[in-house]
């Protein structure tokens, strides 16, 4: 159980990674504690003698601190409160800020007594792919308990439920040589590329350089080798050529020579300061990149190795060296190789007592023999830890020899190494599968990039001597790839005794002959993943990689398995019968490292994600009371209530029945404009449309359909005729911009070599509507006399460039969506507002009004025009009832899959109107269609409806809809099913044209 420390500063060891002058304060499950500056969470916790950190996600089992990096698996906490509260934030990177408050997660009622540690007593029904084979029975408790429960108890940490109040960046940046890690391969590899003016950026994840350097008692000319690392990080900071960023995670490796970077600019402080962002995700483009990444050490699997006390070997000697602190008393040392002999001495110089050194290896080793007389521990030769014991941290490990004899030990830590696995990540991310090295047991990089250089441990080398060299020779590498001259050499330090390493690959202490005697000995710490389960797996069929990945779960946490993968894997190769190479490794995808949400958007949230667009008339609505109504992006005025209203319906059929007995306008600006224009333009619009437009007039306007290539309607709008090589188009306001981009993608790849540009115009026009018996009287007040704009000169579907106002440039087109006589006239953007206000004077004396959203969608469904319900990327010319539009004597997008039979088929749903039998009865969209008196079920659905209003022209409800063989069924009466409501209204099927269905009024 954790004793914490009072409330007064730890007393520390040497420590060449914080400051012990300066003390912090933090607080850890509500209860306070002391730090130094430059601690992680982890080290301050180890230092105040807090071991017990979490609990486990499947079995609720108590367990600390595993690693001092960021593969942890185990040391997950909630940093902070309220909107900054961030769960499953590592322990071991998260530095301690004065104030800073963490919390354990994924316990109730407290981290000491977790209830849901009974979980470990159904762990025979927890077992592999459980969730494939439970909760199966009885099929009604599926959705009433068991996925509730399963809910409920699912996921690790609380989200803040308030919006984030900080704020993210994102930038761009770019180099000669990109390097990643500023361990001793690191800064020799920045060094060597920056001495010959190479421009080189330097990334490291963590606050301090230097890597592992600071975590080992070595030296480097003859002085601690992380005095080296400072001095040449200084160096490097002085050089004009160099950008040093710390704090600074590669995640990911694109494409292009580019490298996705997280930049934790104030994760360190309470909050960031102002105009400070809380991160920073950078884009850097490098011509080359030295990976110097290091490695990852991995644990050795054995009965319950994850108590508590059991740490990576490596880690401990971290903790030492660069925090000062011995994370235990009395300790036991687990190691198939000669570097994690190397915590014996560490462990032994900081005043612990070294109990027993358990040597995996069959021969004996000298430097173990050696340190086992100088400690006075016991040493196990070929021997292997076969249990720990401990209720809420180790107590005693249980240490068999190489008879088989089980001896038990007091202890409070066991120190662990099962050697040392490159950091390949980035290596791996274009695809390029990692080969197993005999020599280290280990996966190291299989590079076949030119551009990519590897150096130091990710590379597979593991003394200092030759990390320095290697990563020296790739900064020279890379810079020459770059063109500058590499012939000079980089000075480097005089290392001290080679390393040794000497590993022989022992995966685990399990006794095979009795297996689960001890209890459950774990792979994956995070999501409880144990080798009973890779056992199961391959008995069970699954022998594939990544079929053990997937149903097991195993490195699908948020370490991505980085302590557990090749443990997992060797595992699976002694299972099945095969060797390492031949049960092969699965590629690891970026982001290497978890990345927030909040950096990848960056500054795109809220209106700098969704800007609200105001048409040029918002200001004029505004004054005039208008409601507004979101339509995309932009704000709308749906209605314009006048004094004495009190329900919206009474405005609208007021603007309604204005606009079909007087005259009434409306701002469409929203609508997609694209001028196009060149010699070729009438081809490229014949190719975009299913309709002929080589022989449109000069001064015309025409209705145009655009289909996708599947054959369904995209879009459709009117293009008008300004010249014989000048049109402009509308588009609907919710395609304006796809189909923009579908016209960029038809001329850059499908027809480059026609002459033809074009561009959006939407924000450089103001366009409004002007509809209604009256309106070109109306207009005729705004029109220049010199511009003839009877119906006679200027009939159904005229356009023309005109002046208004004394000569102001406009464009006029006669064009309708009201069914009346109606005109659409655009002026230039900055003039919108004005003309809002002077057809409000002209048009005085023939009763205008202004008509909103609502009234102008219940006018198109009076005169059966189909929108946004209708072209719902569902629907085909054939449905809309266009069939006839689709030009035989042409090619265009889409048309030979609309000729597909299924989509001419006259059984498909198409385009009617529905009148219900009773005015009264509300027809409402969505609503389902099936014959009258059938069942309630969907064998019997011949369609729904897509659009309904309320008619004060018809006076009566109305609806658009699509019902199988629809035109032949006009006169019946069919059943409008609303399953949310439960009401069945009947309706007789009409023509979908409810108002003038001759035309007369457009024509006026």
């Amino acid at each position: 159980m954790n004793t914490p420390s009072k409330l007064s500063p730890p007393k520390r060891t040497h420590a060449n990674g914080v400051d012990t002058s300066k003390a912090l304060t933090f607080t850890f499950d509500g209860r306070a504690y002391t730090a130094y500056e430059g601690d992680t969470l982890a080290s301050a916790l180890l230092a105040n003698n807090v071991r017990l950190t979490g609990r486990s996600f499947k079995y609720h089992r108590p367990r600390g601190i595993l690693s001092a990096g960021p593969e942890e698996p185990n040391a997950l906490m909630e940093l902070r409160t309220g909107a900054r509260r961030e769960p499953n934030s590592r322990a071991t990177v998260t530095e301690v800020f004065h104030g800073l408050s963490a919390a354990s997660q994924n316990r109730w009622p407290s981290l000491a007594f977790d209830a849901l540690g009974v979980n470990g007593l159904l762990s025979p029904v927890f077992t592999a792919g459980f969730y494939y084979k439970t909760f199966m029975w009885p099929a009604c408790f599926w959705e009433k308990v068991y996925e509730p429960m399963i809910r409920n108890a699912a996921g690790l940490g609380r989200a803040a439920k308030e919006a984030d109040p900080d704020h993210y960046e994102q930038a761009n940046a770019f180099c000669d040589v990109l390097v990643v890690g500023s361990g001793p391969a690191g800064l020799a590899a920045a060094l060597s590329a920056a001495e010959t003016g190479a421009r080189v950026i330097l990334c490291e994840q963590d606050y301090l350089t230097g890597g592992r350097l600071r975590a080992e008692n070595i030296t480097l000319d003859n002085k601690p080798a992380w005095q080296w690392g400072e001095e040449v990080t200084a160096r490097l900071r002085a050089m004009p050529n160099v950008r040093l960023m710390t704090r600074s995670c590669v995640f990911g490796r694109y494409d292009g020579g580019t490298f996705g970077v997280i930049e934790r600019v104030a994760d360190h402080l309470p909050q960031p300061e102002e105009n400070q962002p809380r991160q920073r995700y950078w884009r850097i483009v490098a011509k080359q990149c030295v990976v110097a990444t290091g490695a990852i050490e991995r644990p050795v699997v054995f009965p319950n190795n994850d108590r508590p006390g059991v740490m990576l070997a490596g880690s401990v000697r971290t903790y030492i060296n660069r925090y000062g602190v011995a994370p235990g008393r009395k300790a036991v040392i687990y190691t198939n190789n000669d570097d994690g002999l190397r915590t014996v001495t560490d462990l032994y110089q900081a005043g612990a007592d070294i109990v027993a050194i358990v040597d995996a290896r069959p021969v004996p080793s000298p430097l173990a023999q050696s340190l086992a007389q100088q400690t006075g521990a016991f040493l196990f030769p070929g021997g292997r830890i076969s249990n720990t014991l401990g209720r809420l941290g180790v107590a005693a490990a249980v240490i068999g020899n190489k008879a088989g004899k089980d001896q038990r030990f007091a202890c409070d830590l066991i120190a662990v190494s099962g050697g040392w696995n490159p950091d390949l990540a980035l290596t791996t991310h274009h695809g390029t599968r990692p080969v197993y090295n005999e020599q280290i047991a280990a996966f190291v990089p299989s590079i076949k990039a030119h551009d990519l250089h590897i150096a130091g441990m990710v590379a597979g080398t593991l003394t200092t001597r030759d990390t320095l060299h290697e990563g020296a020779e790739a900064g020279r590498k890379a810079a020459a790839a770059c063109g500058f001259d590499s012939a000079g050499t980089t000075e480097l330090p005089s290392a001290g005794v080679d390393e040794t390493y000497a590993i022989h690959p022992t995966w685990s202490g399990i006794d095979q002959t009795a297996p689960q005697k001890a209890g459950k000995a774990f792979i994956d710490f995070q999501n409880d993943v144990t080798a009973k389960d890779v056992k199961q797996a391959a008995q069970e069929g699954f022998r594939s990689v990544e079929h053990l990945k997937r149903y097991t779960t195993l490195g699908m946490a948020t370490d991505q398995g980085k302590t557990s993968n090749v443990n997992a894997l060797a595992m699976l190769a002694e299972f099945t019968d095969r060797t390492i190479p031949e049960t092969g490794t699965t590629l690891i995808r970026p982001p290497a490292q978890p990345v927030t949400l909040g950096a990848i958007a960056g500054p795109n949230r809220e209106k700098h994600f969704k800007p609200t667009r105001l048409p040029p008339t918002h200001q004029w609505a505004t004054e005039q009371n208008a409601v507004f109504t979101s339509n995309g992006l932009w704000q709308r005025a749906q209605w314009y209530p006048r004094a004495g209203e009190t329900h919206w319906l009474e405005t609208v059929n007021r603007e309604v029945n204005t606009v079909r007995n007087a005259v009434g306008f409306c701002d469409v600006t929203t609508l997609g404009k694209i001028d196009i224009q060149g010699p070729d333009a009438a081809s490229f619009l014949e190719k975009l449309y299913v309709n002929a437009w080589q022989k449109l007039a000069v001064g015309r306007a025409r209705y145009g359909l655009m289909l996708r290539e599947d054959g369904f309607a995209f879009d459709d709008g009117t293009t008008a005729r300004l010249s014989p090589t000048h049109y402009v188009m509308t588009t609907t306001t919710a395609n304006a911009g796809p189909a923009m981009q579908h016209l960029e993608f038809c001329h850059q790849v499908l027809w480059p070599e026609l002459d033809v540009q074009f561009i959006s115009v939407t924000d450089e026009w103001a366009q409004i509507a002007v509809a209604g018996p009256n309106s070109r009287e109306v207009i005729r007040q705004l029109v220049d006399p010199a511009f003839d704009i009877s119906n006679e000169a200027f009939g159904y579907m005229a356009a023309a460039e005109i002046t208004i106002c004394g000569g102001q440039q406009a464009r006029l087109f006669r064009l309708s969506f009201s069914g009346e006589l109606a005109y659409e006239l655009a002026v230039p953007a900055r003039f919108g507002d004005a003309l809002a206000r002077r057809l409000m004077e002209v048009g005085a004396p023939y009763g205008i009004a202004p008509y909103g959203t609502e009234a102008l969608g219940v006018m198109r469904i009076e005169k059966g025009h189909p929108a946004g319900p209708e072209l719902n990327g569902q629907t085909t010319a054939h449905d809309l009832g266009m069939g006839r539009m689709l030009s035989s004597k042409k090619e265009f997008i889409g048309k030979a899959m609309a000729a597909r039979p299924a989509l001419t088929d006259p059984r498909r749903p198409t385009l009617v109107g529905l009148r219900p039998v009773v005015a009264t009865d509300a027809l409402v969209a969505g609503s389902h269609l099936l014959p009258k008196g059938s069942p309630a079920s969907a064998e019997y659905d011949q369609g729904w409806i897509s659009s309904s209003a309320w008619s004060p022209t018809c006076n009566s409800w109305i609806a658009l809809g699509f019902l199988s063989e629809g035109p032949s069924r006009h006169g019946e009466i069919i059943a409008v099913h609303n399953p949310l409501s439960g009401t069945v209204t009947e309706a007789e099927i009409v023509s979908p044209v409810f108002v003038d269905p001759e035309g007369k009024r457009l024509h006026a």
